[in-house]
Parts: structure tokens; sequence; C-alpha cells
């Protein structure tokens, strides 16, 4: 059976708790306190940072790298393209989220960055989100109508805008329109630890 040692906040085990209840497959979660983190983790992560999948022998940590694990081995719903050349480009974009999004996500996560950081952070969060916003209107989904990894990997952020005090002007409507779809999904709705529920009024 596959093991998620999980962050009860942590918005990159939020992406692969969502990945794991959307394939309805047998799985256990360890809730990791990211403040007091066992020292067990460190000895599977030299980063020592979650989420991390223990399979086995097999041990995975970056949250991508285990999604598109688990997409692999279990393949159905299949949530990276099955086309090679849409599966470039969707892990293109999924590289891009890590860069220009996600770089910001761990600076508003980091405790030690001074306001003035997290200040430009939260700024840089909402001009990347509503420069890509557009192509929301008329797709309901990042690649199309089709739910995806690259909407997996978005969906933990658009959750926190509020508990990362982010705020977007009208021009993102449609990306907030494509997370409220995400956020219905049963899924999303079960991969949801308690302190994550709270962080939405």
């Amino acid at each position: 059976m596959m093991v998620l040692y999980s962050g009860i906040t942590c918005p990159f085990s939020h992406r692969c708790r969502f990945v794991l209840f959307e394939k309805g497959m047998d799985f256990e979660i360890k809730d990791i306190d990211v403040f007091n983190k066992p020292e067990d983790l460190a000895l599977m992560n030299p980063y020592n940072q979650v989420p991390v999948l223990v399979e086995r022998d097999l041990i995975l940590f970056e949250s991508n790298i285990i999604n598109e694990y688990i997409d692999e081995r279990f393949p159905h719903p299949q949530l990276m393209p099955g086309d090679p050349v849409m599966r470039g480009r969707g892990r293109l974009v999924l590289h891009r989220l890590e860069k220009e999004l996600f770089v910001h996500v761990q600076t508003l996560e980091n405790t030690a960055a001074s306001a003035k950081e997290h200040s430009k952070a939260r700024e840089a969060i909402a001009n990347g989100l509503t420069m890509i916003a557009p192509a929301f209107t008329k797709n309901k989904y990042v690649l199309g109508d089709e739910f995806s990894m690259i909407d997996v990997a978005l969906a933990p952020l658009l959750w926190r805008l509020d508990h990362y005090d982010i705020k977007l002007s009208k021009a993102a409507t449609p990306i907030l329109k494509s997370a409220e779809r995400i956020f219905q999904r049963q899924a999303f709705i079960d991969a949801l630890t308690p302190a994550e529920k709270a962080m939405r009024k």
C-alpha cells in the first residue's frame, strides 16, 4: 500500500492527497506537523520536506514527481495527457507554474521571510494568475474541457488565496470560476484536512 507523508497545511502535500483521492485507490496518509517534523523524514527526503510517498522499496519526493508516478501506476482516470506532444506541453506548464507561481508560495509558507518578501510574493502570484486567467474564458480547465494534472497543481494555491491574503482583480474572474468547479469535485473535498477547510470562510 502507498503511504503519503503529508503536511496538514502544506499546499504541495495537498496536491498529492488530491490525486490519491481522484484515483479512488487504497492508500494511507500520515499527517506531519511541518513545525515539528519526525526524525525519519530527513532519512526519506534529503531536503527534509513533505510530501513523501513510500511504496514498498520506492521512496519519492517532490509533489509533481509523486503525482506523475501515481498517474502512471494507476492510469484511470488519466490525469496527464495520453498524447506525448500534449503530455510534453503539460509538463512544461507544470514546470512554469513551479518557477513563476509556486516559488512565491514557498515564500508565503516561509515564516522566516520578511513582511516585504511576503508582500512581493503576493503581488507576483496575483499578477501571474491574472496573466493566465484569459485562457479560462473558453475552457473549463487549463488544457480545455478535460480536468488534468495541471488543475491539480494549481488548485491548492487557488484554495489558499484568502489564507495568503491575495486579492485578484476582475480580470482574473475566469480562473476563479474554474477554481470553483475544481473545489466541487468529491476528490478535492475528501483531500482537504480540517486545517485546510478552515482556510476559506
